[in-house]
């Protein structure tokens, strides 16, 4: 693993990069909800992928700066643009670099996964596939009515509201596009057994469209 220093929307991000040897594909992290590279639970999703063969890049979308404002005011993390356009910035410098041939797939969790689907529009030629765990597709507004990459939505079976607003988001999107529910899990998917579902159904995923 190489930490990384990105150009991104006026500013730099830091990441995470793995990159196994003959990798199948890369895979995007779009944190969200104050959350960041060291999430342990994409973190985990991030090692099941790498056992899968595909590269992964786990990205703070915040600065140090931006993280102590947000954990006073918990607003940047709803601010949909700046995530998009640094999650832009990064799918652009993988492109011209380490990911350079390499099919693109996008995971974003809770915020970030509005901020991937905007991405995704704004990126068409690059991303080709995109997974959310626990996401707010909603947030992503005019973007979900235009996403061609085919989309995954992972939500706790406890999760009520947010299982409600990814359905209300999923008849909106024209990509192809599955809901599959966890059952049991809550939004953070801390019971037993619950995020290796995710990781797993994120790698078949990844793997049928990388």
């Amino acid at each position: 693993m190489d930490t990384v220093t990105i150009p991104t929307a006026g500013s730099e991000a830091t990441g995470d990069l793995t990159v196994p040897a003959g990798a199948a594909g890369m895979v995007l992290f779009a944190h969200g909800s104050g959350s960041s590279r060291h999430s342990p639970r994409n973190r985990a999703v991030a090692a099941h992928l790498g056992a899968a063969g595909f590269g992964t890049l786990l990205l703070d979308l915040l600065t140090a700066d931006e993280d102590l404002i947000d954990a006073r005011t918990a607003e940047l993390r709803f601010d949909i643009g700046l995530l998009t356009a640094r999650l832009i910035g990064a799918i652009d410098w993988l492109a011209a670099g380490p990911g350079r041939d390499l099919p693109l797939g996008l995971f974003g969790a809770s915020t970030g996964a509005a901020g991937a689907l905007a991405a995704a529009v704004d990126r068409p030629g690059l991303v080709r596939a995109v997974v959310s765990r626990g996401g707010r597709p909603d947030l992503a507004g005019a973007a979900l009515d235009r996403v061609a990459a085919p989309i995954l939505l992972i939500v706790g079976g406890r999760d009520t509201t947010v299982l409600e607003l990814n359905r209300r988001a999923a008849g909106r999107l024209p990509a192809p596009h599955e809901i599959s529910v966890v059952s049991g899990a809550s939004h953070l998917f801390e019971e037993p057994g619950a995020l290796d579902r995710v990781a797993a159904l994120a790698a078949a995923w990844f793997e049928r469209h990388l």
